[in-house]
């Protein structure tokens, strides 16, 4: 039906044009789909950062789907706990690096297209260089340090930005930085939703989640990578889709560009590196390891402060500890003659944003996040 057209969907072929064909015909029988739009995607390249459990469906369907040039960046190992909603990894590969799984089976998925994978941490040194080679960027990250240096970094370079979320039974999703039409001074960004980071808002491994809700999520954004690159449908610009997984229910909010927003736009990366410290990407300001934590608990010199909210397990009984919600601390620290003052959660996220935002309000105390959280100390020292 289609002939030698099918064959110029890859520049190299291993496999034969009756196979392409076959691989791929559900979506070149589509009326407004065909051979050109498989064509975009075999020249289309798109970043996914992110492993986890966004970034698995996402990259099983742009595989499938034949984006012919793929990045995964993560610096994260599969753990037990990632299984029931990672759905690329298994019991086997426990201990292993994500990306590396990840990239060597959607290679599996589909061995036609080029996966380049990058088994490390997203930061100021190599963003630049990594968002300048793709086409788009797919932010399947679960910390506010990384999302903010992904969209600052795809804004100043004019990369388009597919963004998703999920906790517990909810998520969003939405297309950022990107131009519907060429008239548009600037398209929506991140920091038009949020200025800057929130603090004492828990991430999914904090506050849970059900294992199919970043599944549902993850296809959808992937839906979106592929309208992108192909020119189908709508775009989901301007508008953050909120997902409610136990009714169904599906809201859009209007997003409008916020003008302060601009001054966060880097011009260049002595700009980017000053208010993107690699501290800053951490997550924290001073961080220490669970065998420092363990130590410092032993001594009369320090107070420990637990930032989650009342009641949240698990409980902690084998060392004095205050607590105070991360959402008020810097209005409830109390007075103390203590100079240092060591600050933990669940996995270290929430400390440490409290951690950078105490550092500024009190500089007279030197302030501390427990690296890793209580998952992290319990797991090496009790």
């Amino acid at each position: 039906m289609y002939g030698g057209a099918v064959a110029a969907i890859f520049g190299r072929i291993t496999m034969s044009h009756h196979d392409l064909y076959a691989r791929y015909q559900r979506q070149l029988g589509l009326k407004g789909f065909g051979v050109e739009a498989q064509q975009k995607l075999a020249r289309a390249r798109v970043l996914v950062a992110g492993a986890g459990g966004l970034g698995c469906p996402l990259l099983q369907y742009l595989a499938a789907a034949g984006v012919g040039c793929i990045g995964v960046i993560d610096d994260d190992r599969v753990s037990v706990s990632n299984l029931h909603r990672q759905v690329l990894f298994s019991t086997a590969d426990i201990g292993e690096q994500k990306a590396v799984i990840a990239g060597r089976k959607i290679k599996q998925i589909n061995p036609e297209i080029d996966v380049q994978v990058y088994a490390d941490r997203l930061n100021v040194e190599n963003v630049i260089g990594l968002v300048s080679e793709y086409d788009i960027v797919v932010d399947g990250t679960d910390n506010f340090s990384t999302r903010y240096l992904i969209n600052d970094v795809c804004v100043w370079l004019g990369k388009p930005l597919v963004y998703g979320a999920v906790s517990q039974f909810e998520g969003q999703l939405t297309v950022l930085n990107w131009k519907a039409n060429p008239g548009e001074l600037r398209p929506v960004q991140y920091r038009d939703l949020f200025l800057e980071p929130p603090s004492g808002i828990r991430n999914c491994e904090e506050e849970g989640v059900l294992g199919v809700l970043p599944g549902l999520i993850g296809v959808l954004m992937a839906t979106e990578v592929i309208k992108l690159i192909t020119g189908i449908g709508e775009v989901l610009n301007g508008r953050l889709l909120l997902y409610n997984l136990l009714t169904h229910q599906t809201y859009e909010m209007a997003l409008s560009v916020n003008e302060a927003a601009n001054a966060f736009i880097p011009k260049s990366t002595a700009d980017l590196k000053a208010y993107f410290t690699e501290d800053a990407c951490s997550g924290a300001l001073n961080e220490i390891d669970a065998a420092t934590f363990d130590k410092w608990m032993k001594s009369s010199g320090v107070l420990a402060i637990d930032v989650r909210e009342p009641g949240e397990a698990p409980i902690v009984t084998s060392f004095p500890h205050m607590n105070i919600p991360a959402g008020c601390i810097e209005q409830q620290l109390p007075l103390t003659d203590k100079k240092s003052i060591v600050l933990f959660c669940k996995s270290g996220q929430r400390s440490a944003e409290a951690a950078k935002k105490l550092t500024k309000a009190f500089a007279h105390i030197d302030f501390f996040s427990l690296r890793g959280g209580l998952d992290q100390y319990l797991s090496k020292i009790q």
